[in-house]
């Protein structure tokens, strides 16, 4: 068992490396923009664009070289069988969308005849592409957001080992928002190296669409139900196809016209997007509330992040959106959809690491907040970021540190106008909060606020279980039933760690083996937080929760509200403490009185 652990470990450290050796090279592009020849090709070898990246065709180093839309590269001899360095780099870096290469660079393509000119080679000199602020900005929040994803799956399969950590991982190393353009621009010195980092890449696709309908199919606790088996044993012989026609759509690098085939791969992704949703609604309805609320993370992150990736991915390798209406999306807004996948990954995360998760509609509301910070002025000015780097020149490597500070200042904001968003959708508990505090404050007995700091507590925020446990000389006892509790310990036992946070005024969170070793209901009854009354100097109460009736985990601004309600607890307890010390002090003082006069 551990030898294999070890190998599992040192097999997840190469694969992490080789993943990160992709995307971390390409923060190179915030600082240097990488070239380009001025035409896209598809895998076909029809040249549909001869303005490429650049804004007219006059700036585009093919046009001005003569070549124009509707020329074809001629397969018989750009290839890289018979193998020639120099014309399987320039064939490699000529078909297959949205091309890449170091500034600089110099290249020969042969283009068949058309109908007014006879088969011709072209020489071209790579130049530098238009990268304006805005889109080296959505290229550094997406190269971020790769390494945290791949990272954080990576750290999945180090702490939870299995195949459904595993699953996860080999999907993010593939589809992950970081861009690895820089990379592959380096690697076409070694066409060969070029062709097995292909072939490496198809298999790791492959790999990822398995690991995908593997990970969704156990998530979010890892085991696999019976219904699921024979599905699940049929991942490798479908990773295996994959493979083989992933690896065949770049037969274009070997002569072979295959642009219908890049197409049908990319599609790929959209089929089993479809099939991992599917399988996540069929499970819903399997799995325990609190499991049930992590899959809802799961299935969030799929119906959302796989479809932008998947668009952000037609747009950049093929000419099918380009078909369809002429439909093309600018870099930067392509970004922009590979990053809500990296950041919709690190949800599914937070499923598999967490035993319990708040309501899903939370952080999507925050995601759509910093969605709408960010796509917005992507929108608004990507036509006009080329004008204003006009106006403001710069040296390249300064874009580095103006990302940086943009990237500080929209945090900034998003923290604002979540806690903007916060209040809104908060109201309600804002209310609630008020009307069990002034109940609380006109209680005439301690069992009175007893019963609203568990009763009607967890009645107003839907809770599954509550519980005030009192304190006395000895401990802390339990003088009303609570909700969810019924015949269960009536004193209150905790570890003195645990205790002793409460006892200074902090709530505790309340972990499964502590709960079951101190006696507490199990299942969707245990409690997950400790909350205590507490004054500045004295613990009176401390009532513990559940979760939410629906599964979910209490969220960090009911936490807070249940928080303020154990300090108007502690000042009701104080009083009624106070006022019960009055009336014994006014019966003794009459008791001596009574006594002086019979003397």
């Amino acid at each position: 068992m551990r030898t294999t652990m070890t190998r599992q470990r040192v097999l997840l450290l190469i694969l992490l490396t080789w993943a990160l050796a992709m995307i971390v090279p390409e923060f190179a592009r915030v600082v240097r923009p990488l070239g380009s020849f001025g035409f896209y090709a598809d895998s076909d070898g029809l040249i549909y664009d001869t303005s490429g990246p650049f804004d007219t065709n006059e700036e585009s180093p093919a046009w001005r070289a003569g070549i124009r839309e509707g020329d074809r590269l001629d397969f018989s001899r750009m290839r890289c069988i018979p193998y020639d360095r120099d014309v399987c780099a320039s064939t490699i870096s000529a078909v297959g969308g949205n091309e890449y290469v170091v500034p600089g660079r110099t290249a020969t393509f042969d283009l068949l005849p058309n109908g007014s000119e006879s088969g011709r080679q072209v020489h071209l000199t790579a130049e530098s592409r238009p990268a304006n602020w805005l889109v080296r900005f959505v290229l550094m929040l997406d190269q971020v957001a790769g390494i945290a994803a791949v990272l954080a799956a990576a750290w999945l399969v180090w702490i939870k080992p299995g195949v459904m950590s595993w699953g996860f991982f080999l999907y993010v190393i593939w589809f992950n928002p970081g861009q690895a353009y820089e990379f592959y621009a380096q690697l076409q010195r070694w066409p060969i190296l070029l062709l097995i980092q292909n072939a490496l890449g198809s298999i790791s696709q492959a790999a990822g669409y398995a690991g995908l309908l593997a990970f969704v199919m156990r998530a979010p606790t890892g085991q696999l139900q019976p219904e699921w088996a024979k599905a699940e044993r049929m991942l490798p012989a479908l990773a295996a196809s994959v493979a083989v026609v992933l690896m065949a759509a770049y037969g274009s690098s070997f002569g072979f016209q295959t642009e219908m085939l890049s197409r049908v791969t990319i599609l790929f992704g959209i089929i089993v997007s479809a099939a991992a949703v599917a399988i996540l609604l069929l499970r819903r309805q399997t799995l325990s509330p609190k499991d049930n609320q992590r899959l809802r993370w799961v299935m969030w992150g799929c119906l959302i992040g796989l479809p932008a990736f998947v668009i952000a991915d037609l747009n950049e390798y093929t000419t099918l959106l380009t078909d369809w209406d002429n439909l093309f999306l600018p870099e930067d807004v392509a970004g922009l959809l590979y990053l809500v996948n990296g950041i919709l990954c690190l949800f599914v995360v937070e499923a598999v690491r967490r035993q319990r998760v708040v309501n899903v509609a939370i952080p999507l509301r925050r995601v759509t907040v910093l969605a709408l910070m960010t796509s917005v002025p992507a929108l608004l000015l990507h036509q006009q970021a080329e004008h204003l780097q006009e106006l403001v020149e710069l040296p390249s490597w300064s874009w580095l540190l103006v990302g940086a500070i943009t990237l500080f200042v929209i945090s900034r904001l998003h923290e604002w106008a979540v806690e903007l968003a916060d209040d809104f959708f908060n109201r309600s508990l804002d209310r609630a909060e008020e009307i069990l505090g002034d109940a609380i404050l006109e209680a005439k007995t301690a069992e009175e606020i007893d019963r609203i700091l568990s009763t009607r507590t967890s009645n107003n925020l839907r809770l599954s279980s509550a519980v005030t446990f009192r304190r006395t000389e000895t401990g802390f006892r339990r003088y009303v039933e609570g909700t969810g509790w019924g015949a269960s310990t009536s004193d209150l036992h905790l570890n003195d760690k645990d205790l002793g946070s409460l006892l200074s005024g902090m709530a505790c969170v309340i972990n499964e083996p502590a709960a079951k070793e101190a006696d507490f209901p199990e299942g969707l009854d245990m409690p997950i937080l400790a909350i205590p009354a507490t004054s500045r100097v004295h613990c009176y109460a401390i009532t513990l929760y559940g979760p939410h009736e629906s599964g979910t985990a209490i969220a960090s601004h009911e936490r807070q509200t249940l928080q303020n309600i154990g300090r108007h607890a502690a000042d009701a307890y104080a009083r009624l403490e106070n006022e019960e010390l009055r009336k014994t002090v006014a019966e003794l003082r009459s008791q001596m009185g009574m006594r002086g006069a019979l003397a």
